[in-house]
Parts: structure tokens; C-alpha cells; sequence
């Protein structure tokens, strides 16, 4: 024993010392991190304000740089968004509530789970191949709106349907046994109980699977969104162009000044962005404190 404590001892400065290095590499890893992104955000910002305009909100894409803007591809974007959660919000929370609360345990309910962290992690542009194929060719949806929103609906099914879970799976089980308790049946309890306290958590999960989808390109490159449009859509069935697709356009044009048009595209992005994950705390919060109360 004291031989034991004595090699500890002697090991112990060693130990340290380890672990003072491995602190040191993984915060140098995060600076590194850290400063890439910084760079990167000055380098947009310095290009794109001056080119921040009323004008380039309100106006439509154009061949020239002073006329550009990209209201077809904002309002476009809008479209898109809302379209796609208007299909994933109800499949993904109820796929999560039936996996949850009514699925029983058995082989078929793992593979179904299994499969779904897989589809998680496959690459965009699968989907948007499989979009292509089946909304745009077998459904005969054309590239349109409608094809669009179906293909990154299964693109964030996955992340709502996993997130969503979590969130369920979270609430303590006692919750369900005092409800049972008072005589409700399960879907009493998950309607009552359940989605109510897991409501924040399932919130933050649609905001966040919508944030992917609205930065993501290859999915709607594939389905061949139009990169240059001069209206407005006005049903699911019209043909549309995104942020994205607009940023990728004007970034592959010769002109210098369209880089700038670029850069001041990707602040309106990352200024959508980082509204909807401010909307998610906000909204993520307050449902916390109602549930508490």
C-alpha cells in the first residue's frame, strides 16, 4: 500500500504536467477555431456593407452590380422555410411522440432508430438527388417550390425527429406516473404532460434543423432552383431561387463588384440566422419559466 502511495506521489507532477499540456493544445485548438471564424466575418464585413442598401433588399437580381439585389431570393428563402416546416414539424414530433410514448421495444422499433440517426448524418446532396428523382421526376412537382420544401424537409427530418426525443426523453418519468395516477389514459398524458413540458426543448430542435436548412445549397442546386429570377413566387408551384443559391451565383461572376454583392448576401443570411437561434433562446426560455410556475 505504501509503496502504491509512494508511485503516485512520484507520478503525480507527470500527471500534471499531462494534463497542463492537454489543456493548453485543445484551448490553442479552439483560438485556432476562433480566429479562423473572426478572419473570416471581417473579411465579409469589410466587403459587403458598403454594399448594405435599402435598394439591394427591395430590388431584384441584376446583370449589373449597381442594379442588384436579391428580393426574389429573400422572399424566396421565405417561401421555402415556411414550406418545409409546414411538412417536418408535424411528421418529426409525432414520429418522436409515437418512438417515445407508444413504440414497443422491440427489433423493429431499434432499427427504425438506427436508421434515423444514419439518415442524420448523410450528405445534402443525397437528398437532393432523391428530391430530384422522386419530387421533381416521379411526382411531377417540376422544380418548383413545393419539390423544394419536400426535399429539405427530409433533409431536417432526421434532426427534428432526434431532437424532439431528446426533448421527450428528458422528462422525468414521474411526470407520467402522477398523471396516471389521477386516472388519465396515455394520450392524456402525452397531450397534457408531456408535449407541454418537452415543448422547449422540441421548439429548439425545429429552429435549429430550420437553420440548416436555409444555409444549405447542394439539396436545391440539385432540383435546379433558378439563379436568376425577377418575380416573387406566389404558389408552391413556382419556380424560386434562395439566398444561397443567389450568394453562389454573384461569387462565381468575374466582376469584383459582385463579390461584394456576395458579401453582403451572406450578412443578410447570417443575420436571418442568427435571428432565428435568438428567436429559439428567447422562446426556449419562456416556455421554461411557464412550465416551472
Amino acid at each position: 500500500m505504501q509503496s502504491n502511495m509512494g508511485l503516485f506521489r512520484r507520478r503525480l507532477p507527470l500527471r500534471k504536467g499531462i494534463g497542463d499540456f492537454a489543456f493548453v493544445l485543445f484551448l490553442l485548438a479552439v483560438l485556432a477555431g476562433i480566429a479562423g471564424l473572426v478572419t473570416l466575418l471581417v473579411q465579409v464585413l469589410a466587403q459587403g456593407v458598403p454594399w448594405l442598401s435599402w435598394h439591394f433588399l427591395t430590388d431584384y437580381s441584376s446583370r449589373h452590380p449597381e442594379e442588384a439585389g436579391l428580393f426574389s431570393a429573400l422572399m424566396g428563402t421565405v417561401w421555402l422555410m415556411g414550406l418545409t416546416a409546414l411538412f417536418t414539424v408535424p411528421v418529426g414530433v409525432g414520429a418522436a411522440i409515437y418512438l417515445e410514448e407508444y413504440a414497443p421495444k422491440n427489433w423493429l422499433t431499434r432499427l427504425i432508430e438506427v436508421n434515423i440517426s444514419n439518415l442524420a448524418g448523410v450528405p445534402s446532396i443525397v437528398y437532393g438527388l432523391l428530391g430530384l428523382t422522386i419530387f421533381v421526376g416521379w411526382m411531377s412537382l417540376g422544380r418548383s417550390l413545393m419539390a423544394g420544401a419536400l426535399t429539405l424537409g427530409l433533409l431536417v427530418l432526421p434532426i427534428v425527429i432526434l431532437a424532439s426525443r431528446e426533448a421527450i426523453r428528458a422528462l422525468p418519468w414521474t411526470y407520467r406516473e402522477a398523471a396516471y395516477a389521477l386516472g388519465a389514459d396515455r394520450w392524456q398524458v402525452t397531450r397534457g404532460v408531456v408535449l407541454p413540458a418537452a415543448f422547449p426543448g422540441i421548439l429548439t430542435g425545429v429552429i435549429l434543423a430550420m437553420s440548416r436548412a436555409i444555409g444549405e445549397a447542394a439539396p436545391v442546386i440539385a432540383i435546379s432552383a433558378l439563379v436568376y429570377l425577377t418575380f416573387i413566387p406566389s404558389s408552391p408551384l413556382d419556380r424560386f431561387t434562395v439566398l444561397p443559391i443567389q450568394i453562389f451565383n454573384w461569387v462565381t461572376r468575374p466582376q469584383d463588384d459582385f463579390r461584394g454583392l456576395a458579401a453582403a448576401g451572406i450578412i443578410v443570411l447570417l443575420v436571418i440566422l442568427l435571428s432565428m437561434n435568438a428567436i429559439a433562446i428567447y422562446l426556449r426560455n419562456r416556455f421554461q419559466i411557464r412550465s416551472e410556475e
